[in-house]
């Protein structure tokens, strides 16, 4: 790392203390890791798209042997909003898995309308079923007439295994904390590592959790902002992690101890670029090799599950009209986007294992936290 980036990563920490080189708002610029050559938004996260919310519910309770359906609880609830009212403005939307080992519900209906018009919530696998019910819960009380006068939602939540460090079969995640954590949702600056859904993460068995990045596009092509958000629980070859190309898992192979047998990972997208269903299923596929850039492998036992919606236009609910404008990228000018999505996407899972604390969970299960100093040391002995 030379001196300029040295210089310009404490210029950029002190005129964003959100942008920190750790704790729960750690990122790859601050520590002077540059990843593609886009800037990154305000805030470095999927909030940079404006409207979109970000809310958290996390338990961390209890310590020693596992008592199932009792504890240790190392789970939470990660809350997406796309914007204010997305029942009645829907967004257009598309799901995409790269491996479907998980669960990622309310994609049949999202994929065949094309159009997302509820939150998108992250949880523990077998958590879903009780924050699908708690997002049933907020959207009726949201809009009373759902399910009697109106329609009714077929929420999206998706899942990571957090079994190496919670107890899974106490399904602690619950209606209420969905409630909890849609309600909590804000702009701004978005925590990342042991919060929400992303409590008992481990990636590249180092502590994983919550990431979250951002890109604008140059005003020539656009000025839009891509940012992702990603559940990183992901990572089956530990040796495979890559940092700016550096073989950084081989590299710090020896302080790892850990087997998990979870290798998932959920990622959100979210752009104001002005994209259909299509077009979002293709920056799904892009964020794909944003994550293998990284080093994440897709294994048979993966779920690795991913969804973009675009929030610059306005799908209706129940038009009174036949039909209704939008307006649409151009394809032969799609290639900025896929950039932006794949840049995020790649930082987004870095920033996960930066903003990651060490943890200890079930039966004294510990996952260290990806050593900031000698990941720096090897990038410089690498020449980053």
């Amino acid at each position: 790392m030379n001196l300029l980036t040295i210089v310009f990563s404490l210029i950029l920490v002190v005129a964003n203390p959100w942008i920190a080189t750790s704790g729960a708002f750690a990122k790859a610029p601050a520590l002077g890791i540059r990843i593609g050559r886009l800037q990154h938004g305000r805030y470095d996260a999927i909030t940079d798209v404006s409207g979109v919310r970000v809310g958290n519910v996390t338990h961390i309770e209890g310590s020693g042997r596992l008592v199932a359906g009792v504890g240790p609880v190392r789970t939470g609830v990660t809350a997406i909003i796309p914007r204010t009212d997305v029942w009645e403005r829907k967004v257009f939307a598309a799901a995409w898995p790269l491996n479907g080992n998980g669960e990622m519900t309310g994609t049949n209906w999202l994929n065949e309308a094309g159009a997302l018009e509820e939150p998108i919530l992250l949880t523990s696998t077998l958590s879903v079923g009780r924050v699908y019910d708690g997002v049933e819960t907020w959207m009726i009380q949201q809009h009373p007439g759902v399910g009697i006068s109106d329609d009714e939602p077929i929420p999206v939540v998706m899942e990571i295994a957090d079994d190496y460090l919670n107890d899974q079969q106490g399904r602690h995640d619950t209606p209420a904390d969905a409630v909890a954590a849609l309600n909590a949702a804000v702009s701004g600056p978005v925590p990342q590592g042991n919060v929400g859904g992303g409590t008992g993460s481990v990636a590249f068995d180092f502590k994983g959790g919550i990431g979250t990045a951002s890109r604008v596009l140059s005003t020539d092509d656009g000025g839009y902002t891509v940012g992702v958000l990603v559940n990183a629980n992901a990572g089956s070859d530990a040796d495979s992690l890559l940092i700016q190309g550096v073989p950084v898992g081989l590299e710090l192979s020896k302080l790892k101890s850990v087997d998990p047998s979870s290798h998932s990972i959920d990622v959100v997208i979210a752009t104001n670029a002005p994209l259909l269903h299509d077009q979002l299923e293709a920056l799904c596929r892009r964020a794909a090799l944003g994550l293998a850039r990284d080093g994440h492998q897709s294994h048979i036992g993966s779920g690795d599950l991913f969804i973009a919606f675009s929030t610059a236009n306005v799908v209706p609910h129940y038009p009174v009209e036949r039909t209704y404008t939008a307006t649409v990228m151009d394809v032969q000018h799609e290639n900025p986007t896929f950039i932006a999505t794949e840049d995020a996407a790649e930082e987004a899972l870095v920033n996960a294992l930066l903003a990651a604390q060490t943890m200890t969970g079930r039966d004294g299960h510990t996952v260290e936290a990806l050593p900031h100093d000698k990941l720096l040391a090897i990038l410089r002995k690498y020449g980053r």
